[in-house]
């Protein structure tokens, strides 16, 4: 990846984690076409004053990425995917050289040049199953990796998705897909596991998942939830502005949170974070 930082060490197995308690993990798509921000990133400096405002709001960890995964969206050139994502980890970094990122990428190329370049983790949303070489970049790098669940590929995976159980399916995937990446060296302890809501789901698998969120809790990986600003959200409140989707997010991610999950991936930092700051008062006062 040209234009960035010199190589930083990756950290060891499990400390990715930025302190105790539900991480918020912030999005940030440099790309043209995402379903609600896409465009708005698209300038380096913008992205990397994005991403700062959303660390000084509360994230954990943000979640770069280069190509957009929504539904009916179509591949770009691993080119391509880099020189939107290089110039942007540069601008972040020289602002926070100790910020914790995620790439969000399914390719070997493009996870192997980030995390040179100081990432600190890997977000396949093909769980290891898109680039046959991913899994020996994780495993070499002892980097955690998000492995999530997604029904098709995003140009089609909402034509119609089917499932009989929703509910064991997807929590069999992660199981097999944990097990294959342990078989490939990645340690346990940094393996993250994510249902996927709204990759090839419709409104009432993305509910049953959610209202079950603790069938994959129980699998013993941390739990990422990705349910922000989502169609299935507009569905059940009639909003149809993904922008203004922020109320619904916010009761997924509290939801989810209270069902086990770990790990919360939105657009809305501050909102998120105030809701989590307080739903962990009331569960955990202990932490207080």
């Amino acid at each position: 990846m040209s234009r960035t930082p010199a190589v930083r060490n990756t950290p060891r197995a499990g400390t990715y984690l930025p302190g105790s308690g539900p991480i918020i993990v912030g999005i940030l798509n440099v790309t043209p076409d995402s379903f609600s921000d896409g465009g708005d990133f698209l300038d380096p400096e913008a992205a990397a004053e994005h991403a700062v405002a959303m660390l000084d709001e509360g994230a954990g960890i943000l979640d770069l990425g280069g190509e957009s995964t929504r539904p009916g969206s179509d591949p770009i050139s691993p080119e391509e995917e880099i020189r939107r994502v290089a110039p942007v980890l540069e601008g972040i970094l020289a602002r926070r050289p100790d910020a914790v990122i995620s790439i969000d990428t399914y390719r070997a190329g493009t996870a192997t040049a980030a995390l040179q370049a100081g990432v600190r983790l890997v977000n396949d949303v093909t769980a290891l199953r898109g680039d046959p070489g991913m899994a020996s970049v994780v495993e070499e790098a002892a980097c955690p990796v998000i492995l999530m669940h997604m029904q098709g590929e995003p140009k089609t995976m909402q034509k119609e998705p089917h499932y009989d159980d929703v509910v064991h399916e997807v929590r069999d995937f992660l199981a097999q897909r944990a097990e294959y990446a342990a078989a490939a060296g990645i340690r346990p302890e940094n393996i993250i596991v994510d249902p996927g809501i709204g990759f090839g789901k419709n409104l009432e698998h993305n509910l049953a998942l959610l209202r079950n969120l603790d069938a994959i809790v129980n699998l013993g990986f941390p739990v990422l939830v990705g349910a922000s600003r989502k169609r299935f959200i507009g569905s059940i409140t009639g909003v149809q502005e993904a922008k203004e989707r922020i109320f619904g997010t916010v009761a997924t991610t509290v939801l989810a949170y209270e069902k086990g999950a770990t790990l919360f991936r939105v657009h809305d930092v501050r909102a998120n974070r105030e809701a989590l700051t307080v739903a962990e008062s009331v569960l955990h006062a202990s932490r207080r």
